[in-house]
């Protein structure tokens, strides 16, 4: 079966079943060894967010008060 023809037959599967394929595909990608590859633009964002924690670590949120700031009313 070809990659187009199983995306189409999972189309009638559960959520619960695609979720399934997809990470385990996703598992079998990784324990292949890909490694996505990290953009500059990235990079430089990640190292300004680790620098601005060092720099204040008291500004940071439990994972319940993220949670909370996601379910609130908008």
């Amino acid at each position: 079966m070809t990659p187009a023809a199983t995306l189409e037959a999972a189309r009638e599967w559960s959520i619960e079943d695609r979720l399934e394929l997809a990470f385990g595909l996703w598992d079998q990608i990784i324990d292949g060894g890909w490694q996505p590859e990290v953009s500059a633009e990235l990079k430089a964002e990640l190292e300004r967010r680790v620098a601005a924690h060092e720099a204040d670590p008291s500004r940071v949120l439990t994972w319940d008060q993220v949670l909370a700031h996601l379910k609130r009313p908008r």
